[in-house]
């Protein structure tokens, strides 16, 4: 089964990181990635119905139009069951307090540790799945 995840960030190098660090499991089949460069270009994503099935979010908070905090607020009311974890180079206090509220599973800060990440994903995968 491959775990689905859309990361959404306006940053453009962000999805040549995340396929290089994430090589050998794409390789393997153990990850589908797949990118969004805006809130809104995540939910025209989402509407399509991604194959394989999304199992998790990782967005930026600080994006231009649509912040990652709406898009947050809007994947949970569209898809409550979702697990999304924000991401931000900002790990204040009220954002992170905004994230939770709003439905937020996890809350990092850049720059990514990427071996966190992947345990962190394995983990909300396992909720979900469960």
């Amino acid at each position: 089964m491959s775990v689905s995840i859309l990361i959404v960030d306006d940053e453009e190098d962000v999805g040549d990181l995340f396929r290089r660090r994430f090589r050998r499991e794409i390789r393997n089949g153990d990850y589908a990635l797949h990118f969004a460069v805006s809130g809104q270009n995540a939910l025209e994503i989402i509407a399509q119905e991604v194959e394989p099935e999304l199992m998790l979010i990782l967005s930026d908070i600080n994006m231009p139009g649509m912040s990652g905090l709406e898009l947050l607020a809007e994947v949970k009311r569209m898809l409550p069951h979702l697990p999304v974890a924000m991401i931000t180079a900002y790990g204040d206090d009220e954002n992170r307090k905004k994230a939770q509220d709003l439905g937020a599973s996890e809350f990092l800060t850049k720059p990514i540790n990427f071996e966190e990440l992947k345990s962190t994903i394995s983990m909300l995968v396992k909720k979900k799945v469960a």
